[in-house]
């Protein structure tokens, strides 16, 4: 191309240096002309045609294709390859500028590879089983893979070197490796051992208190777990870190059909009494507890008639509390309730006393474990039983507050 060029410009007269500079001058531009004109015919015209067929098709891999922008990658290679057929036209330059070219599409192959890995793991998460083995963190050890091979070879193409004497210099740099390479290597041992063990996957909610993570896993990868807490802030924890530290997953939870309330109410211990007459009456009266009120009593006569206990008073034989009635109203308010999980632990138990007064604990489940259908259902349980509370003569613990003093003050 060159001496035809320069032919043409003797042909006008023009010899000399000022020839051989425009004959070189006019060959680039000749051949960045070409170089640009395929560039513009292929992501144009080449692309906007298979864009328009993977959009109209049904299937969904070649979607994933689409967006991880493969064919955009691959498009840089057309004027890549305009170069390095045109190098013969520059002389003894040919082999630098087809090295070049070479290292180029090189280049451009490990990024084409990197968005067919990306498409790979996109068409992966469209199935179920992506949450359970997710598969990016040993997709990301081929890329480290392949973009270690691929320096070597572009080193070695601009030194016009072989790969091998690259290759055979890397066990001299094994520490140096190790060293700068220890987070993968760490976190692709952390990855087989949580794929194995099936510790976590994506959509888990875990907590580790020790990074600030409190909420679900969406992304799992070769160095890093990212939760998004419940604040919609992402947390970013080392893959590693999961196998070194200790963290809670609540997958048990979401799986057993359940959530757990656990709960207590301190009673004023100077509000439990035995039941009068009068408040047996009462009680019975209650729809949830008058079937064990009515056992209850019967249970009761027939202990002391059989030993022949004296009751007219209270501390004789066995009686009834108010508080003991009142854990088997919340027991059976708890049974009848329609959001309470009747197959999983059920406890409505009497902690020991303190100086907060009784603690009566409610320990059961919820059968809803969306959070906030959760906690309206824990709310709606403890709205009930602190305003029944007073029913049974009973009082609820506090301390005192300024309203309290007031009442006993003079004046107040």
């Amino acid at each position: 191309m060159i001496d035809l060029i320069k032919t043409w410009l003797t042909d006008m007269d023009i010899t000399g240096a000022a020839s051989d500079y425009l004959s070189w001058g006019l060959a680039i531009v000749i051949v960045a002309a070409i170089a640009l004109v395929t560039n513009f015919i292929v992501r144009k015209i080449l692309l906007r045609v298979i864009r328009a067929a993977i959009l109209k098709s049904k299937s969904q891999w070649d979607d994933a294709v689409l967006q991880s922008r493969l064919f955009d990658r691959l498009a840089n290679l057309a004027p890549a390859l305009v170069i390095y057929f045109f190098a013969p036209a520059f002389g003894s330059t040919q082999f630098f500028i087809q090295r070049l070219a070479i290292s180029f599409m090189i280049l451009v192959g490990l990024m084409a590879a990197n968005s067919f890995l990306n498409s790979i793991d996109l068409i992966y998460r469209s199935y179920e089983i992506s949450k359970q083995r997710p598969i990016k963190g040993y997709l990301q050890v081929v890329k480290i893979f392949l973009f270690l091979i691929g320096g070597i070879l572009v080193i070695s193409f601009l030194m016009d070197r072989s790969p091998w004497v690259f290759l055979s210099g890397l066990g001299a740099l094994t520490a140096v490796l190790l060293l700068v390479f220890k987070d993968s290597i760490l976190g692709l041992v952390a990855s087989v051992q949580l794929s194995t063990n099936n510790m976590v996957r994506i959509g888990d909610w875990i907590e580790m208190a020790k990074y600030g993570a409190d909420g679900d896993i969406i992304d799992v990868s070769l160095n890093t777990v990212k939760v998004q807490n419940w604040d919609k802030t992402i947390t970013t924890i080392p893959t590693y870190a999961l196998m070194s530290d200790s963290f809670k997953n609540w997958r048990g939870m979401s799986e057993s059909g359940g959530r757990r309330i656990k709960r207590a109410i301190a009673i004023d211990m100077n509000s439990v009494k035995f039941c009068s007459e009068e408040m047996l009456t009462r009680f019975v009266k209650f729809q949830l507890i008058a079937d064990y009120m009515k056992r209850r009593k019967n249970e009761i006569a027939e202990f002391n008639n059989q030993y022949k206990i004296d009751t007219s008073e209270l501390v004789n034989g066995r009686n009834m509390t108010n508080l003991g009635t009142f854990r088997a109203y919340i027991k059976a308010y708890l049974k009848d309730h329609p959001r309470i999980h009747k197959d999983m632990t059920f406890l409505v138990r009497q902690l020991p006393p303190g100086p907060s007064g009784i603690p009566i604990e409610i320990y059961v489940f919820s059968n809803d474990q969306v959070w906030a259908n959760y906690e309206a259902i824990q709310a709606d349980i403890f709205d009930h039983i602190l305003a029944v509370i007073p029913r049974f003569d009973l009082r609820v613990f506090q301390n005192p507050s300024g309203a309290d003093f007031r009442k006993i003050t003079p004046g107040g």
